[in-house]
């Protein structure tokens, strides 16, 4: 770069528009998208640590893609060339990559090759990047406000890690703009700038998420503004509402935001909801949209999701859409909102759907054939008999007249199931009874050809495997609480998730697996467990692999001063927790404001009691009694933190800590197969952890505890047991 060169860029720094004066520099500057960019997550440690791959940054305008790849080409170590898509092309591309390899070969330094408006690429022109992001010339930072997996080469995205981008809130905003104000190099530091609450309010406002679109507002608002006498710049409502006039609406015809509102439009009207529907319709005309678009989306939920619960719903949609066609815009909006609001109050029913039923029924039928009474007898009816027994309805009462209609294979098959609303209630008990009356006539054989019922067996698998199980299903009950906790977590990508019991690595992995763009933190109270987990996650790429938490539930708080999690899960984590209102307020403190606590805990006070697997009749009875009121005292005993607590003990823990909590018992039940070793187990002493002998010797003898130990050996070893347990699932936030 020469002294001209530059001169020109100085000149065009101090001259460019606030917006771009204005961006941050350094991630510390970044304000906004605290989900992928907050303390501890994905995006900021592999920043900081300058250890990027391949990103595609999706969002609308002025939420800060550009920015960001700014950000990271003023932290990263590695060569950072720019393009824009919009006036690139293939030309461009290859320079870029002949930069690439020639500071690969030359200086042993990596290329960050940043693309704005990626989408703008042809695909031959995304195909000529491919190559080179593959074999790691250059990592690929792309920007777009379009779904880049529908508007990136698929080969691009799936060898990147896709970040979306959010509209800024208004705390962001009216932070951006207190940044402007205050900034003596780049902003309006240096001037005396006052903005009345009530107009910083209207450019936050309508700014509507963009911060671009809010500092070029507040430039035109100072910019235009004369200082009074004293030299400070009064900004008004009136200024402010001249300065930004109109709300950007996000709205692309082909775009995600066109499909998205649609599909927002026709589930309000299909949930009944009036407001909802007008407020999605409103944004939809507001936007552009074109509106013999909605009118035939409203034709078609008039039959799909009214159906005949309203027969003239259709009518009256086809008669506003006929009416648009000769009115027009803006008049034709009355018709618009008349079609929208009277589906969003007609009756609901979506029968018609069960057409859907009978095709896939054909699509497996295709050799089904027309019962010989509804075949043509006109061509061959002496010949086949085609037609014969066929019954005229006309001939009988009311029109109608018992008999099958589907073929053989599908008599009894139920396609049509009316409901019980509007016009069609009346319809559904005639239906009823004319079935019935259907399968009566199919039973005395009328109207029907006979049937051969044939009866044979295969075996059956499932019981075939149980018989020969010999294994406990722990693995599959496990399977099944994590399954649970993360359909009740959902969780999403760039969540920050705090598992609370690691030791098993049961919920850690699949937590990795549901927040890639995030991070995971795993909790163990040992070194073992520590050291195991970290010997696991070593086959990991150093970015997602989980943070390894050393500590007890108590001292959590210290470990993570910054940080505040999306979601803490646990199984079993609060069990043998002594005071568990204390640990809900140490976890309530680790929590985002919108965050989620789900744990899995198995209450020991529902738990398989071992007195109800042996058969009492067959045992001395004073003994049974003794086992049955020791082996209930043991989940009584208030000293003991691991079994003296119930599902309603969590609730107020957690209803202490200031937290809406909800608290589902679900039972289970799993074969269990009985070994020696798991009866010496249960009847070890001087362990680590009192046994279930120890806890019986509260209440019985040694001499009646070795007796019940040879009933267990008796009547149970290598049997294999129906064990029920019940867990409670905590949600709480």
């Amino acid at each position: 770069m020469d002294l001209f060169d530059q001169h020109l860029q100085q000149i065009t720094e101090t001259e460019a528009p606030l917006a771009a004066r204005m961006r941050p520099r350094t991630i510390d500057e970044f304000i906004g998208q605290d989900h992928i960019l907050g303390q501890g997550r994905l995006l900021r440690r592999a920043i900081s640590l300058d250890q990027l791959s391949s990103l595609i940054f999706f969002g609308p305008p002025g939420t800060g893609k550009t920015t960001l790849a700014r950000v990271i080409a003023n932290t990263t170590r590695a060569y950072f060339i720019a393009i824009n898509a919009v006036l690139s092309g293939v030309k461009e591309i290859r320079g870029a990559i002949d930069q690439a390899q020639e500071r690969r070969k030359f200086h042993n330094q990596r290329t960050i090759l940043f693309v704005d408006e990626v989408h703008r690429f042809n695909k031959s022109q995304q195909d000529a990047l491919l190559p080179w992001v593959e074999n790691g010339t250059v990592i690929l930072i792309g920007a777009t406000t379009e779904n880049p997996y529908f508007e990136v080469n698929k080969a691009l995205v799936s060898r990147s890690r896709i970040f979306q981008l959010k509209p800024l809130n208004d705390e962001d905003l009216y932070a951006i703009v207190q940044q402007a104000l205050t900034d003596r190099e780049r902003g309006y530091g240096k001037k005396q700038v006052q903005i009345a609450p009530e107009a910083l309010a209207h450019l936050v406002n309508v700014a509507n998420g963009d911060a671009r679109s809010l500092l070029n507002a507040l430039e035109l608002a100072v910019e235009t503004t004369p200082p009074d006498k004293k030299g400070v710049i009064h900004v008004s409502l009136a200024v402010a509402e001249e300065s930004i006039q109109q709300r950007a609406v996000l709205y692309d015809k082909e775009g995600d935001a066109h499909f998205d509102t649609i599909s927002a439009f026709i589930k309000s009207i299909r949930g009944s909801d009036p407001d909802a529907a007008l407020y999605w319709l409103a944004k939809m005309v507001y936007a552009g949209e074109e509106p013999r678009f909605i009118l035939r989306r409203l034709l078609i939920l008039a039959s799909e999701d009214v159906g005949l619960a309203d027969p003239q719903a259709v009518v009256v949609i086809n008669a506003c859409a006929e009416a648009f066609d000769r009115v027009g815009m803006p008049e034709g909006r009355y018709h618009l909102a008349q079609a929208t609001l009277y589906l969003a109050n007609a009756p609901k029913s979506n029968s018609i759907m069960g057409f859907f039923d009978a095709l896939a029924a054909v699509e497996h039928e295709r050799e089904a054939e027309v019962p010989t009474h509804l075949k043509d007898g006109n061509r061959d009816k002496k010949g086949f008999g085609h037609g014969a027994g066929y019954l005229y309805p006309h001939a009988y009462r009311d029109h109608w007249v018992a008999q099958q209609y589907l073929p053989v294979s599908l008599q009894g098959q139920v396609f049509y199931q009316p409901s019980d609303q509007g016009y069609e209630q009346q319809i559904a008990t005639r239906v009823a009874r004319r079935r019935e009356a259907q399968l009566a006539a199919l039973v005395e054989g009328v109207g029907v050809a006979p049937l051969e019922i044939l009866t044979y067996g295969n075996t059956d698998r499932n019981s075939e495997r149980w018989l020969q199980r010999t294994l406990s299903q722990v693995g599959e009950q496990l399977e099944v609480v994590r399954d649970r906790i993360f359909d009740i977590a959902q969780v999403q990508r760039h969540h920050l998730i705090l598992d609370i019991n690691a030791g098993s690595g049961l919920l850690t992995w699949e937590a990795i697996r549901h927040a890639p763009e995030g991070g995971v933190y795993a909790c163990v109270q040992n070194s073992s467990d520590a050291n195991a987990l970290a010997e696991q996650a070593a086959a990991l790429p150093e970015l997602i692999r989980p943070l390894i938490l050393q500590t007890t539930l108590t001292e959590l708080a210290a470990k993570t001063t910054d940080i505040r999690f999306d979601r803490i899960i646990g199984r079993n984590a609060l069990r043998a927790e002594p005071d568990k209102v204390a640990t809900a307020k140490t976890l309530a403190k680790l929590l985002q404001p919108q965050g989620m606590i789900i744990l899995a805990e198995t209450v020991p006070r529902h738990t398989q009691r071992f007195y109800r697997l042996l058969e009492s009749k067959k045992l001395d009875f004073d003994l049974y009694e003794k086992l049955v009121t020791a082996e209930e005292a043991i989940y009584a005993e208030q000293t003991d933190p691991m079994l003296n607590w119930d599902a309603e003990d969590l609730r107020k823990a957690f209803d202490a800590a200031s937290l809406v909590v909800q608290v589902t018992l679900e039972h289970s039940s799993t074969q269990m197969h009985i070994t020696q070793a798991f009866i010496n187990r249960l009847f070890a002493t001087n362990a680590t952890h009192p046994s279930y002998a120890d806890r019986l010797a509260w209440n019985l003898t040694v001499k009646e505890i070795q007796a019940v130990q040879k009933l267990f050996t008796q009547y149970l070893l290598n049997q294999t047991v129906t064990w029920n347990s019940t867990i409670a699932f905590v949600q709480a936030g």
